[in-house]
This record gives C-alpha cells, sequence and structure tokens, in this order.
C-alpha cells in the first residue's frame, strides 16, 4: 500500500494550503459577523464573504477536488484527496469555499454516477458550479434509522408520478439560502426485499406539499445558515422522471454514496482534530500557572503525546480505507468504512475535549473554535449511523473472515 502523496495532490496541497491561510482562516470572524442570527431559518442569509471566497477559490482552481473524474474536478483518487480534506478540516467554512462540502459532495455524486442526462443538467450542473445547495432526506424522527430499513415515509409510482408522504429529520443544509432540492429516501415496495424496497428521488423544496416544519438545535445552537431541518412531505407529487436510478435502487445507490463520503468526513474530522491539538499546544506554553507553563503540570504532556498517537493511528486507517476504496471498490473496504466512522470522530472529540480543559472557561466560549469543534465531532459519533452499527458491522465482517480461515485451514 502506497499513501505518499503523489505530485499533483503535494502541489495542490502546497496552494490549498497558503489559500487556507491567507484568506480562509482570517475571514472566519467576517463570515461569523455577516450571519443573521436565531432559529428562524427564513431569516438566514448568505454571508457575502463566502461568495468572494467561493469566486477566489473557483479562480485559483481549487474546485470541486473531491470529485474523482474530470468532470468538474481535477480527477483524484480517493487517496490522493484525503491529504486535501484534511486540510479543510481546519475550518468549518472551508469545505463550502471550495466546493466540496456535504451534503453537496455525496449528492454531486449520486447524480454524476447514477442520475439521468436530464437529471444532472438541471441540478448537478449549478451544484458543481456552486450555485445552488442540496440536502439528503432519509432519517426519521418516528423510526429508528439505525436500522436504515426502518423508514417509513412513502415514494409511491402513480402512473408518470411519484408521490412522496412522510416525515423526515436530520436533513442538513436545509436552512441555507440556496438549498433548492433534497435527495428524498423512501419505501416504494414493501413486499421486495429489505434492501430493493426503496428508492430516490430529486425533490425540489419548492414542490407543492414540501413543509420545513422547524429547524433542529445541536448543542443549543442552529449551525446557521446551512442547519439541519424538520421535513413534512404530504402527497407530494412529482414527475417520475425524478427517480434516480429506478425504483428499489435506493440502497444500491446509498452503499455507493457512502463509501467515499464517510472517507471524506474522517479525513476533515482528523484536521480538525489537529487545530485543536494546535490550539491546546499554544495555551499550554503560553499560559503560566503556579510558576510554570501548563504544558509542565498535571499529565498535560501525556494528553499531547497519547492525541498525537492516536491522531497518526486514525490518518493511516483513514488512508488504508481510501486506498482500500480505490484499488477493490467499496464491498472489499465494508470492514475499514466502519472502522474509521468509530474511530476518526472519536479521536477528534478527545482532541477538541482536551483542548478545551486547557483553554479553561475561554474554550467554553465563542472566543475559541473548540466548543464548535467538541460538538462537530460529538456529531459524527452519530451521522453516516451510530458507533453501535458500525461496530456491529466490523464484528459480523471480522466473525465471516475468521470462519473462511477455519475453512481454509
Amino acid at each position: 500500500m502506497d499513501f505518499a502523496p503523489s505530485e499533483r495532490t503535494r502541489a495542490l496541497a502546497e496552494r490549498l494550503g497558503r489559500f487556507m491561510r491567507e484568506e480562509v482562516l482570517p475571514a472566519e470572524p467576517v463570515y461569523a459577523s455577516q450571519l443573521a442570527g436565531g432559529a428562524d431559518h427564513r431569516q438566514w442569509r448568505q454571508p457575502a464573504v463566502m461568495e468572494q471566497l467561493k469566486t477566489r477559490a473557483r479562480d485559483a482552481g481549487l474546485w470541486n477536488l473531491f470529485l474523482p473524474d474530470l468532470e468538474g474536478g481535477p480527477g483524484l483518487s480517493n487517496v490522493e484527496y484525503a491529504p486535501l480534506a484534511e486540510i479543510m478540516g481546519h475550518s468549518f467554512i472551508a469545505p463550502e469555499v471550495f466546493n466540496c462540502s456535504a451534503p453537496d459532495t455525496g449528492n454531486m455524486e449520486v447524480l454524476h454516477r447514477y442520475g439521468s442526462a436530464p437529471q444532472r443538467e438541471q441540478w448537478l450542473a449549478p451544484l458543481l458550479r456552486g450555485e445552488i445547495r442540496s440536502g439528503f432526506a432519509m432519517t426519521e424522527p418516528d423510526v429508528a434509522s439505525s436500522d436504515a430499513t426502518n423508514m417509513r415515509a412513502t415514494a409511491t409510482l402513480e402512473g408518470d408520478e411519484i408521490v412522496l408522504n412522510g416525515r423526515k429529520w436530520w436533513t442538513t443544509g436545509l436552512g441555507h439560502p440556496h438549498c433548492r432540492f433534497v435527495i428524498f429516501m423512501g419505501l416504494s415496495d414493501a413486499h421486495a426485499e429489505p434492501h430493493q424496497r426503496h428508492s430516490m428521488v430529486i425533490c425540489p423544496l419548492d414542490a407543492p406539499g414540501v413543509h420545513i416544519e422547524r429547524m433542529l438545535p445541536v448543542f443549543h445552537a442552529y449551525d446557521e445558515p446551512s442547519g439541519h431541518g424538520e421535513l413534512h412531505f404530504a402527497n407530494v407529487r412529482l414527475p417520475a422522471s425524478n427517480v434516480i436510478l429506478g425504483p428499489g435502487r435506493g440502497f444500491e445507490i446509498a452503499q455507493g454514496r457512502l463509501g467515499p463520503g464517510r472517507v471524506h468526513h474522517c479525513m476533515r474530522a482528523l484536521g480538525a482534530a489537529e487545530r485543536a491539538l494546535s490550539l491546546l499546544c499554544e495555551r499550554a506554553q503560553s499560559r503560566v500557572a503556579f510558576g510554570q507553563p501548563l504544558f509542565r503540570l498535571g499529565g498535560n504532556a501525556d494528553i499531547v503525546a497519547n492525541l498525537r498517537m492516536a491522531i497518526e493511528q486514525a490518518r493511516l486507517l483513514t488512508l488504508k480505507t481510501a486506498w482500500t476504496l480505490d484499488q477493490h471498490g467499496p464491498k472489499a473496504a465494508l470492514s475499514l468504512i466502519s472502522q474509521i466512522k468509530v474511530v476518526v470522530p472519536a479521536v477528534a472529540q478527545q482532541a477538541a475535549d482536551a483542548a478545551i480543559q486547557i483553554h479553561g472557561g475561554a474554550g467554553l466560549t465563542d472566543d475559541f473554535p473548540l466548543a464548535q469543534l467538541y460538538a462537530y465531532a460529538r456529531v459524527l459519533r452519530l451521522a453516516d449511523g451510530p458507533d453501535e452499527v458500525h461496530r456491529a458491522v466490523v464484528a459480523k465482517l471480522e466473525a465471516k473472515a475468521q470462519l473462511a480461515k477455519e475453512h481454509r485451514a
């Protein structure tokens, strides 16, 4: 396995890192000052500085870096893109600057890989240009969505129409002023095999019957201007041509969507962990208590060492996952994908928590990004499936692999 950055990745990483230092990080307080504030998403607006940064990033050729082929992006493999995602992970606003933010990246990959030509023209093209945003409506409030086969919202074919009914929540990006559609996953045939019952449907937010019920706070913050929303679909009638790939293909599409997306999430989380560790070390060496720098007090040096080792191990596991995806595809990487979804958010949460502790009361305020980093890492332990589900996948695949070894012996 070769994780060494390619020449192209090194060149992009250098340019990306410079852009982050000179443009993105200094713009964070400006971005925050341009938010509307409050729980009413109808008052939210896109900070002007974000559109300015997007234009500069596009002009600099730092655009759609996640796309694994040349249509709208540089055609990087998962291994090549991973270090770039980590660099972006140092700032919450960075992924959107480079048109590499979730859930748009996953939706763009779905439309690129599985969408029809008209779907790509209408929805993928403006996403690639960064003109609109999107959401992914899968999780439901009335069932245990850790088991995706529990979904009860329906997508029913009636002649040349597909009719959507049900409730969805934790639809990330729903509050963004530029959000124009969601990809809805719903039950199409209750009598088919469990993983052939659901369909994915492109649903414009302005379609009759689509109601945004509320935005959901996370640790008492609304993650403006994107947010996470609850939706009600009441007899929403759409052309059957809005179904992606075909009825009953929802889980097939989901598996193709989640592999690379989870690598992206984990590499960004490693970037967040690195930023937390950097802030921790800066604080620990610059602040003095009881006559010594905080770094020399108690077990703080051990905390720093343990975090460095944990981040390095998590990065190697994520790069191995990216390499396996590139070389052997999503099926071969199933266990590794679940492993990184457990390991990496836990490391990022640990780093943010330790940095908060070193900063004392200041770590809980908005003077530093640590509280936001902690919330982000904690959310990742539920997003794309809770830890327990991923551990179950790892255990199941490990038992199967061990049994196969015994049979070969």
